[in-house]
C-alpha cells in the first residue's frame, strides 16, 4: 500500500476523518476511487476492532432475546402517547425493527453497512467501550447509543446499567421520530408535518432524555405519589452529562409531564418548534 494510502488509513482510524474525494486511491473515476477507499478504510477499521475485542462475548440476556418484541414493549407507551390510534401499529412495527445491539455477532456487518464512514467510526468506539477495550481516540465520545435514520444502535451496556431511570432503547427510539419522514413508513403528511414528529432542532436531545426518563417514571411509579418521588430523584440528581440539554428546562418539562394526564403530549408540546407550538395553541382556542 502506498504511503499516501497508509497515512489515510491511520488518519481515519485515529480520528474518524477522511478525504471525501479519496484522491489517493486508485480508480479511473470518482466512484471507483470512493469504492476502493471506502473498502480499505472499513476493512482496516474492522480488523482493528476485531483485534481489540477478541475476548468479547454475546451477553447472556441477548442470547435468546426477541429484540423486536422486547423493543415494542419498551417503546409501546411512548408510541401510544404520541401518535393517533390508527398509527400505533405501523409506528410500533418500524421501531420494533429499528434496534440493533452491538455484539460480536453484529458488529462486523454493522460496520460494513453503516451509510457513512464517520458513523462506522463512532459505532466502533461505542462497541469498544462496551467490551472494555481501548477506544480509537482519547477524544472519542463516550456513547451508549446512536440513531441514524430509522436504525438505533445500542450498546450491550444496556443490560449492565444499574441506574433505574436510564433506558437507552427508548432514548434512541425517540430520535427516530425526527429522523424519519412520515411518507418513508407509509403515513400521509398531516397539517404540513413532514416528519413523524416535529421536534425543534435544538431540543432533540432534551426530547429524547425526557422521553427516556418519563418512560421509566411511568414504569416504576404505580401511583401519583410514587411518580412524584421518582421525579424528585431527577430534580436532586447531578446535571446530565450532555451540554446540549438545558437541565432546568429538561426538569420543567418532566414536571409538566408528570402532572399531566398525557405526559407524552406535554413533552412534545414543550419540544416543538415555536411555530408549531403557536399553531397548536391557536387550534385549541378557535
Amino acid at each position: 500500500m502506498p504511503n499516501s494510502q497508509k497515512s489515510a488509513v491511520e488518519r481515519y482510524l485515529c480520528t474518524g476523518e477522511h478525504d471525501s474525494l479519496f484522491g489517493g486511491w486508485p480508480g479511473k473515476s470518482f466512484i471507483a476511487r470512493v469504492r476502493q477507499g471506502d473498502l480499505a478504510l472499513r476493512g482496516a477499521l474492522i480488523s482493528l476492532v476485531r483485534s481489540r475485542t477478541g475476548h468479547a462475548i454475546v451477553p447472556e440476556e441477548l442470547v435468546n432475546l426477541d429484540v423486536a418484541s422486547f423493543t415494542r414493549t419498551k417503546v409501546g407507551p411512548m408510541v401510544r402517547g404520541l401518535f393517533s390510534k390508527v398509527e400505533h401499529q405501523l409506528v410500533l412495527d418500524v421501531l420494533g425493527r429499528s434496534v440493533v445491539f452491538l455484539t460480536p455477532a453484529t458488529i462486523e456487518p454493522v460496520l460494513r453497512q453503516a451509510p457513512y464512514l464517520e458513523t462506522a467510526w463512532s459505532l466502533s468506539n461505542l462497541y469498544l467501550a462496551s467490551c472494555g477495550a481501548k477506544l480509537l481516540s482519547d477524544d472519542a465520545p463516550k456513547l451508549v447509543g446512536l440513531s441514524e435514520g430509522i436504525t438505533c444502535y445500542v450498546s450491550t451496556d444496556y443490560f449492565k446499567c444499574n441506574r433505574q431511570l436510564d433506558d437507552f432503547v427508548v432514548h434512541e427510539a425517540a430520535h427516530v421520530f425526527h429522523n424519519c419522514k412520515r411518507k418513508t413508513i407509509g403515513l400521509p403528511e398531516v397539517r404540513r408535518r413532514e416528519w413523524l414528529l416535529d421536534i425543534d432542532f435544538g431540543k432533540r436531545e432534551t426530547f429524547a432524555y425526557a422521553c427516556e426518563v418519563y418512560s421509566r417514571i411511568l414504569d416504576l411509579g404505580s401511583s401519583v405519589t410514587a411518580r412524584r418521588e421518582l421525579l424528585s430523584q431527577v430534580e436532586n440528581a447531578p446535571s446530565l452529562p450532555d451540554d446540549r440539554v438545558v437541565v432546568s428546562e429538561y426538569i420543567n418539562i418532566l414536571r409538566s409531564a408528570v402532572a399531566a394526564r398525557n405526559g407524552w403530549k406535554q413533552i412534545l408540546r414543550n419540544c416543538e418548534p415555536p411555530r408549531a407550538r403557536g399553531a397548536t395553541s391557536k387550534s385549541r382556542t378557535t
